[in-house]
């Protein structure tokens, strides 16, 4: 590994990255930049974090990620939909949501009720799994959790994520209904992103303690709906042997159970190239000591 040729390299084609960490076996072994100081936007890599929530309360009984979003949301709402559209979400479980396979909805939810316009868009082939990326699949999936949970999904996450991960208020967006928006918003150090991805990587067990179970974590980083980059699971992207989390400008946390390897960075790099992730593959993951 050549990390220092990883720091090299964002210097010399000034990338805007704030900070990033590798870790090797769950330890810490190099770090660059930023990592503990401050927080930054990690948009989509909040998907995780609704994934985990989902696990959580999986776990407890309180939800089923095989039962239809309906069977979660107020009634007063689903009352409201109209008999095509009640249909077509008989077919729309929550694991659907989870691994983007609902075809249909535009790319964010909008207007005075982002649940009611959420739940407006016709649904052309419900029953047919198909991937189709959008964040109201991330926000319905957390709306059904707050739901079924009968609380604030926000502060269920900080009593039961954050809070024993050490993460503590971070920044979160929420809907003009109050519902946790669990698709973007939310902003963390890097080292708070690598804390979410050492919790993943070691099964759902973070510093000794299980904050959600190993079965669902297996099932959330394995592959559950085919893409073109090569699968996804709950909220999370699969990568080489392992998972990652992603933000749109960057935000990356790779986890690689087979080498031991987990690399973290926040950037901001509006650019699609994949220069950044090329010099890290190169340096970090493809170089022997």
């Amino acid at each position: 590994m050549h990390f220092a040729l990883f720091c090299q390299d964002i210097r010399q084609n000034n990338w805007n990255v704030f900070g990033a960490e590798v870790y090797v076996d769950g330890r810490l072994a190099h770090s660059f930049g930023d990592t503990q100081e401050n927080r930054h936007p990690i948009y989509s890599a909040t998907k995780t974090i609704t994934s985990i929530a989902l696990g959580m309360a999986a776990d407890e009984g309180k939800l089923d990620i095989a039962k239809p979003l309906t069977d979660y949301l107020p009634k007063s709402i689903v009352a409201e939909m109209s008999c095509a559209q009640r249909e077509a979400y008989r077919h729309i479980s929550l694991r659907r949501l989870m691994c983007m396979s609902v075809a249909g909805f535009p790319f964010r939810p909008q207007g005075e009720s982002w649940l009611r316009d959420s739940l407006s868009y016709p649904l052309p082939h419900p029953g047919l799994p198909a991937f189709d990326y959008s964040n109201i699949s991330a926000y319905l999936a957390g709306v059904a959790a707050a739901c079924a949970l009968g609380e604030n999904l926000y502060k269920y996450l900080c009593r039961k994520l954050f809070a024993p991960l050490g993460i503590y208020d971070p920044p979160a967006v929420f809907c003009p209904d109050g519902f946790f928006y669990g698709a973007s918003g939310m902003e963390l150090t890097v080292n708070e992103l690598s804390r979410i991805g050492l919790l993943l990587g070691n099964g759902g067990v973070y510093e000794g303690r299980r904050l959600v179970s190993t079965e669902y974590v297996q099932e959330a980083t394995s592959v559950q709906q085919m893409n073109r980059e090569g699968g996804y699971g709950y909220f999370l992207w699969k990568y080489r042997d392992g998972f990652s989390i992603n933000g749109k400008w960057k935000q990356k946390c790779y986890v690689l159970p087979t080498s031991g390897l987990m690399v973290t960075y926040l950037s901001h790099i509006e650019d699609p190239g994949p220069e950044l992730k090329q010099s890290m593959e190169k340096h970090i993951l493809e170089r022997e000591e």
